[in-house]
């Protein structure tokens, strides 16, 4: 499922996104990121994109991620990934293979414009199709 969207966050939602997006350290490529994940309890985890002198960042989507496991939850209902403009930012290789890990056949995930506002939906089989999962390591996996 690869769509436009309607699913707009909570105005307070919309602004802690762009809040911790507006508080990346991005000095190096000038790209900031925030996400924002919801779990399963219905908390919202945040994170943003920390840039190092040497090219070597922690993504967006993976600090939300950690915050997620850090909590002690273990599952993703909806991400949200913010950019710095209009375009599509969607998230990286890596944060796919991790929201993969938390995910569940129900998951989505939403980037926004700049100002919050939904660009397009996924689900996991469009985001990462085929994906590499915990399944294929024996064990039991969120998707189903």
């Amino acid at each position: 499922m690869t769509e436009s969207v309607s699913a707009a966050l909570s105005d307070d939602l919309r602004a802690q996104l762009i809040a911790v997006r507006d508080n990346a350290y991005a000095p190096y490529s000038n790209h900031p990121v925030g996400a924002l994940v919801i779990s399963e309890s219905g908390t919202a985890y945040t994170g943003c994109n920390v840039e190092s002198a040497n090219y070597k960042g922690l993504c967006a989507e993976a600090g939300a991620i950690a915050a997620l496991v850090a909590a002690g939850e273990r599952e993703i209902r909806t991400i949200h990934v913010i950019g710095p403009g209009d375009g599509l930012c969607t998230p990286c290789g890596d944060c796919r293979q991790r929201i993969r890990e938390f995910a569940t056949s129900d998951t989505v995930i939403v980037v926004v414009n700049g100002e919050g506002r939904p660009l397009k939906r996924y689900d996991m089989a469009s985001l990462l199709p085929d994906s590499f999962g915990p399944e294929n390591l024996g064990k039991t996996s969120r998707m189903g």
